[in-house]
């Protein structure tokens, strides 16, 4: 009887390491993908020191991150074309 109970015993336990292995490695990919929700919020306007102005020769329409015809990868809201953030890139090409 004791030797039943044993082998019993062996099985249930390795079965709940495989679960429970199976949840960590679940929830670790949970956890590695929420980031990229958080990336794909845009900030306020006011955060990114926007302005409806350019800043020399740098402005919203020579810029990689705006969207024609008025938005922003970045800058939550209606973006002028002619206007400018702290995140501002040149437009390559």
């Amino acid at each position: 009887m004791a030797r039943t109970s044993r082998t019993q015993w062996r099985a249930l336990s390795r079965r709940a390491v495989v679960i429970r292995s199976l949840t960590a490695c679940a929830a670790g990919v949970a956890a590695a993908l929420a980031p990229v929700k958080e990336a794909a919020a845009k900030m306020a306007q006011k955060i990114a020191e926007y302005q409806d102005t350019p800043k020399g020769d740098q402005q919203c329409s020579n810029c990689s991150l705006f969207q024609e015809p008025n938005a922003c990868t970045l800058v939550d809201g209606e973006i002028s074309p002619a206007g400018w953030c702290k995140f501002w890139v040149k437009k390559t090409g």
